[in-house]
C-alpha cells in the first residue's frame, strides 16, 4: 500500500510539472533583458513589460477586448439569470432539449462555431465588426452564464420565494427582492467567468474581426508572427495573474464544489 501511495504520488508530481513546467518557463523567459526569446536568459529584465505599454495596438486591443467582454457580459446577464432561474425553478416538456441548446456553444468546437458565426451572421447579414463580435461573445459567455448562476439557484430554497408571494408580493418584485439578493455571489461568479471566457477567446474571434479592428489575444498572435521578443511572454504573465485573481475570487465566492459535484 505504501508502495502505490508513493508510486501516486509521483505520477501527480509528474503531472504537475507537465502542466505547470512551460507555464514557469514563459514566466522566466519574459524577464529575458536580450531582443530574442530564450530559456534560461543570460540577464533579467522589465524592459519587455515597460514594452507593452509602448505599443499601441496592444493599448488599443485591449481596450476593444475590454468593451466586447463587457458588453457582451451585459447581454449574456439580461438573459442568462431568466433562463437559469427557469431551468431551476420549473419542470416543463422539452426542459432537455433548451437547457442543451443552451450549452451546446460550450460543446461545439470554437473554429466550427466561429466559422457559422461569419457564414451566418457577418456576411448574410452584413454586420459592423463590433457588432459582429458583441454577438458572437454574448453567444460564448451565455452557457458560463447560465451554468454558474443555475449551480447557485439549486441551493436556494424556493419556499422562501412563496412566502413573499403568499404575502402579497407580485411574481417580479419577489425575484428582485428575494431571489437576486440571495444568489448574487454566483452572479458575480458567473460573470468573472464568463469575462475570462470572452476575453482569452482566440477560436471565434479570428473570424469576427476584420481589418484595422482586432481583439487583444489576435493581436498577440499577430505580434509573434512578427518579432520574437520576450513581449508576448511578458503579457502571458499578466494574464496569468489576472486569471489566478479572478480564480481566486471566484472560489471565495462559490467554492470549487460548485463545479466538481456537477
Amino acid at each position: 500500500m505504501q508502495e502505490k501511495n508513493r508510486g501516486l504520488a509521483l505520477f501527480t508530481l509528474l503531472v504537475f510539472i507537465f502542466l505547470l513546467g512551460p507555464l514557469l518557463i514563459i514566466s522566466i523567459t519574459s524577464f529575458e533583458s536580450g531582443n530574442i526569446l530564450k530559456f534560461p536568459p543570460e540577464e533579467y529584465s522589465f524592459k519587455w513589460y515597460e514594452n507593452i505599454f509602448k505599443v499601441e495596438m496592444f493599448l488599443t486591443t485591449f481596450k476593444t477586448s475590454i468593451m466586447v467582454s463587457i458588453a457582451g457580459n451585459i447581454l449574456a446577464l439580461i438573459l442568462g439569470i431568466p433562463a437559469a432561474y427557469a431551468l431551476s425553478r420549473f419542470d416543463f416538456k422539452g426542459k432537455g432539449l433548451v437547457n442543451a441548446v443552451f450549452v451546446s456553444p460550450v460543446l461545439i468546437p470554437g473554429i466550427v462555431l466561429g466559422f457559422s458565426f461569419l457564414r451566418y451572421i457577418v456576411v448574410a447579414y452584413q454586420l459592423p465588426i463590433y457588432v459582429s463580435l458583441f454577438i458572437g461573445h454574448t453567444v460564448i459567455m451565455l452557457p458560463f452564464i447560465i451554468r454558474v448562476i443555475y449551480s447557485s439557484l439549486t441551493n436556494f430554497d424556493f419556499s422562501i420565494e412563496e412566502a413573499a408571494q403568499s404575502l402579497g408580493a407580485s411574481k417580479l418584485g419577489t425575484f428582485f427582492t428575494i431571489v437576486l439578493p440571495n444568489i448574487k455571489s454566483g452572479i458575480m461568479a458567473a460573470v468573472m467567468i464568463a469575462f475570462l471566457e470572452s476575453f482569452n477567446n482566440v477560436d471565434i474571434s479570428v473570424y469576427m474581426t476584420g481589418p484595422g479592428i482586432s481583439t487583444f489575444p489576435i493581436q498577440m498572435l499577430l505580434y509573434v508572427e512578427n518579432y520574437f521578443d520576450p513581449t508576448v511572454a511578458a503579457i502571458s504573465v499578466l494574464l496569468m495573474l489576472i486569471t489566478a485573481i479572478f480564480m481566486f475570487l471566484v472560489e471565495r465566492l462559490m467554492g470549487l464544489s460548485y463545479f466538481t459535484k456537477r
